[in-house]
């Protein structure tokens, strides 16, 4: 009997599921109508939104922490903490106005110093971040809501900047946390947002609690992704953690969860057919898949052998062991950009197309020099998603000739050891699988994976001159004709220097129960305006 079967059989089991042997949280029968219990798509294994980049951390942070605009369903940055803002003419000069009211969590009101030391600890671990300090001449406080950024050149994308939703997110803290070593992780939780964090009931592994902030003024506007007015509905939200999928899937039939962010798609057909459980595409820009490889050691210091892996994987084999066997959740993606929106590209992306070939890629790996040593794989197995790559990508590197680390760890560990720059035998790793929620993909300014600026670039530490030289000509350009031949060229320079490998496009389900309404798709769980009845 093969795994999909096995899950199967067990999450349609309902309750069974959890007698049976598989270990779970205990989880109170007949949860109040005040309390959401939510399964996330992992452990939060740690709790600081700008030191890491992990999906499960950034929609934690969403909860506790605000920021100053919001990216709204349209992808434009809307008003959130900010009141007002005026530029000068030349575009240089921008001074924001905080709307009134505002309080951290402690019952301190949020001033300009803690935006200014918040914004400096953020732009320090991202991209844009990055690009807005080298132009920066100053951001200071004006008085306790104003703040002034005055900028060496003008920098059309700030307002998008502030408010994208792709990790780092520019959150805002209190100015004692946000002057923390933006390479040390924070201690203290204390958020600005509309629910605060219950660190006395951190349990990671188990639990996580979210309680709602009394003293938090949503905006008037409609809620759309991270923009707008973000009504709290429930007393409580409880991350439940539950890395078993069949364990998960017992638990929302029997009512113990409410719901489920990311059920695996072997376990949709039984959910659906429980006519107290809803169950839809979660997020409809999807996700790409990513093979990350460690561009500061052999064997990927050397593009041959990134090639041979580009030149050698099947995106079909990666997407089907995510998905299963639904051709309308997945797509082959010779490119880096998300499909079906405006700057979508195929453009240089030959290398993914047509048959694998697995000879010349070998040969290839020969030509980089390769000579068996140990390539170390990071494979988080309490992740479905990472787990199902991984295991296709130890195959692979085993048809290739690699002599295959393979190091089965959970997802909190692969958080911090992927920033490890320690050569991989000394605690430091080859290669990782994540994915890149569609939404961060759609073009440059929020693609936090595609920059390759050598020891700045995100984890993998990617170098390509050629790939940066069109992210900047995309910046630069004048008109939408521009932007999409920057694109065209940004594309190619990626997938000649591998900047890391696309392993597919997916969709991925979300599933709650029918007494929970207000559920909304985005590239975020958004907890705001889901409420719960008996």
């Amino acid at each position: 009997m093969d795994r999909r079967t096995v899950l199967k059989g067990l999450a349609g089991a309902g309750g069974l599921a959890l007698s049976g042997g598989l270990s779970a949280p205990a989880i109170a029968q007949g949860a109040s109508a005040r309390t959401l219990r939510f399964v996330p798509q992992a452990n939060l294994a740690n709790f600081d939104p700008i030191w890491g980049t992990q999906y499960v951390v950034r929609n934690a942070a969403a909860m506790v922490w605000d920021t100053l605009y919001g990216i709204d369903s349209s992808f434009q940055p809307q008003r959130q903490m900010v009141e007002s803002e005026e530029v000068t003419d030349d575009g240089t000069t921008w001074t924001f106005k905080l709307r009134s009211g505002l309080k951290f969590h402690d019952g301190e009101p949020v001033l300009s110093k803690d935006v200014v030391a918040s914004l400096n600890r953020w732009a320090v671990r991202d991209p844009m971040g990055l690009m807005i300090k080298a132009n920066q001449q100053e951001l200071t406080a004006v008085d306790d809501r104003t703040f002034k950024w005055v900028l060496k050149q003008p920098f059309p994308k700030l307002l998008f900047a502030l408010g994208k939703n792709n990790a780092p997110v520019a959150f805002i803290m209190p100015e004692r946390i946000a002057q923390t070593d933006p390479f040390k992780q924070i201690s203290d939780y204390i958020g600005s947002g509309p629910l605060k964090f219950a660190k006395g009931e951190w349990v990671p592994g188990a639990k996580a609690v979210f309680e709602k902030f009394a003293d938090y003024v949503p905006r008037q506007e409609k809620p759309s992704w991270l923009a707008g007015g973000k009504q709290v509905m429930v007393d409580r939200v409880e991350w439940v953690i539950m890395p078993d999928p069949a364990t998960a899937a017992a638990a929302l039939q029997n009512g113990e969860i409410d719901w489920w962010e990311n059920p695996i798609a072997d376990l949709v057909p039984v959910l659906k057919k429980n006519k107290n459980i809803s169950v839809d595409i979660g997020d409809p820009l999807g996700n790409i898949g990513s093979f990350r490889m460690n561009f500061l050691y052999p064997p990927f210091n050397d593009v041959k052998a990134r090639r041979a892996v580009m030149m050698a994987l099947s995106q079909e084999d990666y997407m089907r062991a995510i998905v299963g066997d639904d051709n309308s959740l997945w797509k082959s993606l010779p490119s880096f950009f998300t499909p079906d929106t405006p700057l979508y590209t195929e453009v240089g992306g030959d290398i993914l197309k047509g048959k694998r070939d697995l000879d010349a890629a070998k040969k290839l790996l020969a030509e980089s020099g390769y000579s068996g040593q140990p390539v170390t794989c990071l494979v988080a197995q309490d992740q479905p998603i990472t787990k199902a790559m991984g295991d296709v990508t130890a195959d692979l590197l085993k048809k290739l000739g690699m002599n295959v680390d393979f190091v089965a760890t959970d997802w909190g560990t692969v958080g911090a050891r992927r920033a490890v720059k320690a050569p991989p035998g000394q605690g430091g790793w080859n290669m990782f699988h994540t994915w890149h929620a569609g939404a961060d993909c759609v073009n440059p300014a929020p693609y936090t994976a595609i920059r390759a600026t050598g020891d700045k670039a995100w984890f993998g530490w990617p170098t390509s001159p050629a790939t940066e030289k069109e992210v900047t000509s995309w910046f630069e350009a004048k008109n939408i004709d521009e932007e999409k031949a920057a694109i065209g060229r940004l594309n190619t320079a990626a997938m000649d220097d591998v900047v890391y490998a696309p392993t597919g496009f997916f969709l991925g389900y979300t599933a709650w129960r029918k007494n929970v309404s207000g559920v909304a798709k985005g590239p975020v769980p958004l907890f705001w305006g889901v409420s719960k009845s008996a």
